[in-house]
């Protein structure tokens, strides 16, 4: 049985914090408020594989009413649900992400962001970016959205 899910996240940016993304720290760059790290990426990629199986999301496996994940790295969440799906009998195929966003600056870091998430999800991940030509929250600068979609097996 083959089954595909999408998962979507956003964050605004916030200046107190350090930036992670796509599990990746970067330097310099405006980090995002969240009750975890902020990684809109592995947000995505936890609701798309959830969502490919029906086994709920994000909220539910990692919710921000649990303090044992405050402040959490998100790659975390991304181990959790690879394992829940291992617990129904399902396994990752590929997960594709579309970060949107002006900052970072992502294509210098792809292959490493793909081979750290590939590496989680067990199963290989692409990741691209796209400005979105000035519009809306990511195109004002105000913060990053992440569109993810996994394909899964049974």
């Amino acid at each position: 049985m083959i089954r595909v899910g999408t998962g979507c996240d956003v964050h605004a940016f916030d200046d107190e914090s350090p930036l992670t993304l796509a599990g990746l720290f970067w330097p310099g760059e405006r980090g995002l408020s969240g009750h975890s790290d902020g990684d809109a990426v592995c947000h995505a990629i936890v609701d798309a594989l959830l969502s490919a199986t029906a086994l709920g999301d994000i909220g539910e496996l990692v919710g921000v009413d649990r303090a044992d994940t405050a402040d959490a790295a998100s790659t975390g969440f991304v181990r959790t649900a690879v394992e829940r799906l291992a617990e129904h009998g399902w396994r990752p195929v590929n997960v594709s992400v579309q970060i949107l966003g002006n900052r970072p600056r992502f294509s210098p870091r792809r292959e490493e962001a793909q081979r750290l998430l590939s590496d989680l999800v067990g199963a290989p991940v692409s990741v691209s970016a796209t400005t979105t030509d000035g519009l809306g929250l990511t195109g004002r600068g105000e913060g990053i959205a992440a569109i993810a979609t996994a394909l899964v097996e049974r």
